[in-house]
């Protein structure tokens, strides 16, 4: 969604936008999303409850959400909202000094690969913060 929206963004073409919004309605209305709106690390994992929760895709997907709700005439609000609300939490949010410096906890790269499983990374905490500054400027 995040790319097809960037593309939008430089090319005006409406496929882009058009896929960005499908690829929004799969996300947004995926019944094995979690309340607090943090995906787990694989929309079809084998063990669903029992899976890592996955911040840096729900942090992404609240970015792209916040751009894309400027193009549509569909409102994100309310998922924009709840997702950067759970993010904040003391659950996903780490406290100032522990994390390794990193804002957010609990991402996942790569489960099949071994890599990276409930860790803090890096673009979790890029598109967290441009997330924040898109909200802002709205």
């Amino acid at each position: 969604m995040y790319g097809y929206t960037v593309c939008y963004r430089y090319t005006k073409d409406k496929k882009y936008l058009g896929q960005a919004q499908k690829i929004a309605t799969y996300i947004l209305s995926y019944q094995g999303t979690p309340e607090d709106g943090i995906p787990y690390w694989d929309y079809d994992a084998p063990n669903i409850p029992d899976e890592p929760r996955d911040v840096s895709a729900a942090a992404v997907t609240a970015s792209a959400l916040t751009e894309l709700d400027g193009y549509t005439t569909e409102s994100y609000k309310a998922a924009i909202d709840k997702i950067m609300m759970s993010l904040a939490t003391d659950e996903y949010t780490a406290k100032t000094g522990g994390n390794h410096e990193f804002l957010l906890k609990h991402s996942v790269g790569s489960i099949p690969h071994g890599n990276e499983i409930d860790v803090p990374l890096n673009y979790a905490d890029y598109y967290y913060l441009e997330a924040l500054v898109r909200n802002l400027e709205k």
